[in-house]
């Protein structure tokens, strides 16, 4: 800690946090706005489907996350078959797929209209839908299917640390007393990974709540579609409010009952890393069923809708390799690169200021700042319209006044929302990722320089930069990433006429074509695999 650190440094830490927090505290102001007429048309009519949607499919997505994580996770971390090596990253890659285009490519393979269908009533030569029942891929429980297809990996990860970092010396017990691997597994695996399920469990949930595109492919009238539709369907800034403040209410209320839940859970363990002797050598059918569990959720979430999207690249790619899709490209591209770098600069300072002062209160800008990861988009999008549009019209007005033609809609008609939305969004992820360097740093180091006579700055600079250089790289790639693929803020956010990938791709999925937006979407998922390389780098060095 730095008792020379100027106030100017505190200041600005300060600054940045305010600016970040400002879409939240707009958005719960403008929902204390009476606005009786849209609000209370959707409260006495779909509101309540809206909610109980919602909570029901983040109830399905939870659970069917975990129950198709926790065994992938227990066969790569206790147990040898063949393939494990290789599964316990390639497990990882559904991560990289958008819910959506899962969607697209199962609703077209299931459909009435699909092979699968076709097939059936070919070889049971049936002639109508009266014939036989097909459960609707287009349904609350379908939507949840998806999602949990591309969600598990969360829970996977986590369980899969969980298990491996558990003390040997306790599974060498529970053998010693008798223990089946299934028992072992239940009475005692399963209880101690509990805080580990809950997190990834948690973060499923919040995924799920802030999901659009899939629920708004499938029909699924949630509170995420019902923001969008509010405000571009009633124009009610203040009703997409109120409606965005009861989805904040939701998720908080998850994370509440998830830690009240577990407030009294603690847990003891001496820990010990496991060696290839301590995993269950599976042989036989065992471990034919390890790894065909394996493949086949490999092959469900991953691989056969790259396959599908690669097919429909190759076949439309005449059509796709034009003039919108280098535009829309480099707009993607633009707005990544200047959001990763601004979160990059901002995580920089608030992290550097939270390093050197002695003042505890400087840690809170940091943490203020870290709160936008946790809005999903839309939620995030109308907190950002109401600050950006009362600006506007105050400009404006200003104009008004002096008599001269005000500049029209300066931030909500540029890229500028979008781009400050993303900020707000990701921010949180450059900072835990610089976080994570600075505990590798040496506070001798900071000690030293100030003894050599350096200041704040030029210990910044000369100092810590050069040994932050892997974590500013790896928090710039993630948030790079996210920018690329969020799509529910872009949405709402994009200025008329504005497109990028991920928005591009979802128009063609909303019409059924996906087929001429494969070849974008193939540049999002080939992105999204980036940063799986780097923890496939980390799982092979934990094993």
């Amino acid at each position: 800690m730095i008792l020379g650190l100027t106030r100017s440094w505190s200041l600005t830490g300060y600054m940045i946090a305010a600016v970040i927090v400002l879409p939240l505290i707009a958005l719960l102001v403008q929902a204390s706005f009476p606005d009786e007429a849209v609000f209370s048309h959707l409260f006495n009519t779909v509101l309540p489907t809206y909610i109980s949607n919602s909570l029901l499919l983040i109830v399905l997505v939870g659970l069917g996350s975990l129950i198709i994580a926790v065994p992938a996770a227990w066969f790569i971390a206790r147990c040898e078959f063949p393939g494990r090596r290789y599964f316990q990253w390639l497990l990882l890659l559904p991560l990289a797929m958008p819910a959506y285009i899962v969607a697209y490519v199962y609703t077209d393979m299931l459909d009435y209209a699909g092979p699968v269908q076709i097939a059936l009533r070919q070889w049971f030569e049936w002639s109508s839908p009266h014939d036989y029942y097909f459960p609707s891929v287009r349904s609350l429980g379908g939507a949840a299917i998806m999602l949990s297809l591309v969600l598990f990996p969360y829970i996977y990860l986590l369980a899969r640390t969980a298990f491996m970092e558990q003390s040997a010396s306790l599974l060498h017990a529970s053998r010693i007393m008798g223990c089946t691997p299934w028992r072992s597994f239940w009475r005692l695996a399963l209880p101690m990974a509990r805080p580990a399920l809950a997190v990834g469990v948690a973060l499923v949930a919040m995924e799920t709540a802030a999901d659009y595109a899939t629920v708004s492919y499938f029909a699924v009238p949630t509170l995420t579609t019902a923001v969008y539709d509010t405000w571009l369907g009633y124009g009610s800034l203040t009703a997409a409010a109120k409606l965005s403040a009861i989805m904040l209410l939701v998720i908080f209320a998850m994370v509440g009952v998830e830690r009240f839940a577990r407030r009294k859970q603690q847990l003891f363990q001496k820990q010990s890393s496991l060696s290839a002797a301590d995993r269950y050598s599976l042989k036989g059918i065992h471990a034919f069923g390890a790894f065909g569990y394996c493949a086949s959720l490999l092959f469900a979430a991953f691989v056969l809708p790259f396959v599908v999207l690669l097919t429909y690249a190759v076949d439309y790619f005449d059509e796709s390799w034009n003039e919108q899709f280098w535009q829309y490209s480099w707009n993607s591209l633009y707005i990544a690169v200047l959001v990763s770098v601004i979160c990059l600069l901002l995580s920089l300072i608030l992290m550097f200021v939270r390093r050197v002062s002695p003042r505890p209160s400087d840690n809170l800008p940091s943490r203020l700042s870290s709160t936008g990861y946790a809005l999903p988009g839309t939620v995030l999008a109308i907190g950002v319209l109401v600050p950006l549009t009362y600006l506007d019209f105050a400009i404006n007005d200003i104009y008004d006044w002096f008599g001269a033609r005000g500049p029209g809609l300066l931030f909500t008609g540029s890229i500028f929302a979008i781009v400050f939305a993303f900020v707000v969004r990701f921010l949180a992820i450059s900072i835990g990722s610089i976080e994570n360097s600075y505990k590798r740093i040496s506070p001798s180091l900071d000690m030293a320089s100030i003894t050599m006579g350096q200041q704040p700055r030029q210990l910044l600079t000369r100092v810590h930069l050069p040994l932050l250089r892997k974590g500013l790289l790896a928090g710039a790639l993630l948030v790079f990433i996210e920018s690329m693929k969020e799509l529910p803020a872009a949405l709402l956010l994009r200025p008329i006429g504005f497109e990028n990938l991920a928005t591009y791709v979802f128009q063609f999925v909303s019409d059924e074509m996906l087929e001429h937006g494969a070849l974008a979407a193939i540049v999002i998922v080939i992105v999204g695999l980036i940063p799986l390389i780097y923890l496939n780098r980390s799982l092979e060095h934990a094993s």
